[in-house]
């Protein structure tokens, strides 16, 4: 696949194409991190109100990555995906025009929407790769996807240094912004115009309910339940602390609506999700053995998710000031050193879903790269002035493969759960990498970095343990089809055979 992949016809080309709406979803993503300094001192912010806007550039990434899961498996990637690259250029315009604390607020909350993008090209690349080289597939989509953070980190301060004179001297950080939201929004049309949902001659198969995701029993709705409160959770968790005196934004009272407001969205899931699963609760309903799949797993891939994207959110919204900071740079030196942690996403991401195929058991994959995550930040634990820069920076690299490569195995594991939920797998998945950048970076913006390393770096490790203990190997893991279309195929055979 590595030799033909850079052919750019069939499936190739809907790869690359899909990596780069991806890669530009991103940039406009972390398009703040960059400037979060510079913004800071030009609009008067305190260090509270920085970090509170880099987790609410995360925030409704959180409900936006579910729903936009469910509309990715009803209406199919293609449109999904245009329809955000459009979307981008208000959040992008919102910020470049923001004057206060909170207009910024509101347009990095509007900015978590474009961070969903992730989950509609994990179903358009399980649609035109088979399970044996889904994890590759996956690695390469994912991790040349997410090297827009690095672009963003990279490219967006010198774009704003070089037309400084358009802003009369100062770096130039609207223009920045504002154009990646312009580009985004032009790709989306080419986007629409150029790729299809499947291959030819293959159905896009759809979920037989929408509103919610289907579970196979009584037991799993229970424990989706379970998770779901999780992420409502997370939101509640913003609210709070953009309540907090020194951020400004919420009183409490107003506080209380939106823990009410929260409350009131959980409950209405939950119904949506028993009216899906009603007859599976009842009793009434019953699977068979192949079209059954455990919930469980699906709470254990999101965990790994918090451990590994949660984490690189997290890091990647913090190096620049941390690198600043700790070792006196000045602010473009500093966002360029940070870069090297989304640049390894080039590689570790792809190698993830390498070895998840190539090792033969995508499980053990997960926890041994869950113990390198692990390793990786208990060792960016100790970092300090007193180190050499090179080594500061190896020991950042080490920790950014190790987790890259995890969110690589992940979605390695994810389209082979069930394939036509793969788009609300995907989005609950990915919606808890989010989760865990929040409480990360709550963490962070409550104590220090060492202490958010070493949180991380804990995380970790107990992740590796449940995933060796109750993670279970994916039926047709190295297939060269999946499940459904051996079904669909033996199917139309014994139709015709019939007919004939």
């Amino acid at each position: 696949m590595l030799k033909e992949m850079w052919s750019l016809r069939g499936r190739y080309k809907i790869l690359h194409m899909t990596w780069f709406a991806f890669f530009l979803t991103f940039v406009v993503w972390f398009n703040f991190a960059p400037f979060a300094t510079t913004i800071a001192k030009e609009l008067g912010l305190t260090p509270e109100q920085k970090a509170t806007l880099l987790i609410c550039n995360l925030a409704l990434t959180i409900p936006a990555r579910i729903i936009v899961g469910m509309i990715l498996d009803r209406f199919g990637p293609r449109i999904t995906f245009s329809g955000l690259l459009f979307f981008a250029l208000i959040p992008c315009l919102a910020t470049a025009e923001a004057h206060n604390f909170s207009q910024l607020v509101i347009s990095r909350l509007m900015m978590g929407i474009v961070g969903s993008g992730f989950v509609v090209g994990i179903r358009m690349v399980a649609e035109w790769f088979p399970p044996k080289e889904i994890g590759i597939a996956e690695g390469i989509y994912g991790g040349w996807g997410n090297f827009g953070a690095f672009g963003a980190e990279f490219a967006l301060p010198a774009i704003a240094v070089s037309t400084a004179f358009l802003s009369t001297g100062h770096s130039n950080w609207r223009f920045a912004i504002a154009l990646t939201g312009i580009i985004c929004a032009v790709y989306g049309v080419i986007y629409l115009k150029s790729v299809k949902d499947t291959p030819p001659g293959k159905s896009y198969h759809r979920p037989k309910r929408s509103g919610a995701m289907e579970v196979t029993s009584a037991r799993s709705f229970y424990a989706m339940l379970v998770m779901n409160f999780g992420l409502i959770f997370a939101l509640g968790l913003l609210a709070w602390r953009m309540a907090q005196p020194k951020i400004h934004f919420l009183n409490t009272s107003q506080m209380y609506v939106i823990w009410a407001g929260l409350g009131a969205l959980y409950l209405f899931q939950s119904y949506k999700a028993w009216q899906v699963n009603k007859e599976v609760i009842t009793g009434k309903k019953h699977y068979s053995p192949n079209e059954r799949y455990e919930f469980r797993q699906v709470a254990l891939l999101e965990f790994t998710y918090v451990t590994n994207f949660g984490s690189e959110l997290a890091a990647v919204s913090i190096l620049p000031g941390f690198f600043e900071q700790t070792f006196h740079l000045d602010h473009v030196t500093a966002s360029m050193i940070a870069a090297s942690y989304p640049f390894m996403n080039l590689i570790s991401r792809p190698s993830g879903g390498l070895i998840s195929d190539r090792l033969g058991s995508r499980k053990w994959t997960m926890v041994l790269i869950s113990v390198g995550i692990g390793v990786g930040y208990l060792l960016a634990h100790n970092i300090q002035a007193a180190w050499p820069l090179p080594l500061a920076v190896a020991v950042t690299m080490f920790s950014a493969y190790f987790a890259q490569a995890g969110c690589g195995a992940t979605y390695g594991i994810v389209p082979l759960i069930k394939k036509e939920i793969t788009g609300q797998i995907s989005g609950n998945v990915g919606a808890y990498g989010n989760f865990g950048g929040v409480i990360y970076l709550t963490i962070f913006s409550l104590t220090n970095p060492a202490t958010l390393f070493t949180t991380m770096g804990i995380a970790a490790l107990i992740c590796a343990s449940l995933c060796a203990f109750f993670l279970k190997e994916p039926k047709g893991s190295f297939a060269d089809h999946y499940i459904e279309e051996e079904e669909e195929a033996v199917g139309a055979l014994e139709a015709d055979r019939i007919m004939r």
